[in-house]
């Protein structure tokens, strides 16, 4: 059977609290994200992205279906190096999609 594998994925959580600038202020942490697919880029994957954002993709992320974590944006650890996500996350239609994931992530290495 196929299966995923752990990942650390940032939360940011709402203090309630605004800085100078009236933004909000967040704490970070990070939580456990079982079952989620690390595959390769293709190389079309690799030059749109380049091309359209300027970043270059080191893998795409096959979160499980039902997650409901935040995942744009935010920095997800597993191999022992730290990534972050980039782009919008695309979902299909999950009772249509075969298998354990309906969504998909790109992400970029951050050392």
């Amino acid at each position: 059977m196929l299966r995923g594998m752990t990942v650390s994925l940032q939360v940011l959580t709402d203090t309630g609290q605004t800085d100078d600038f009236n933004r909000p202020v967040y704490t970070e942490s990070f939580t456990d994200v079982e079952n989620v697919l690390v595959g390769q880029p293709t190389t079309d994957d690799i030059t749109s992205s380049t091309d359209l954002q300027g970043k270059e993709i080191a893998y795409v992320l096959g979160i499980p279906k039902g997650d409901g974590h935040i995942w744009e944006g935010r920095e997800v650890r597993f191999f022992g190096r730290r990534f972050k996500t980039f782009g919008g996350q695309i979902t299909g239609i999950q009772s249509m999609i075969p298998l354990s994931w309906g969504s998909k992530i790109n992400v970029e290495a951050l050392e």
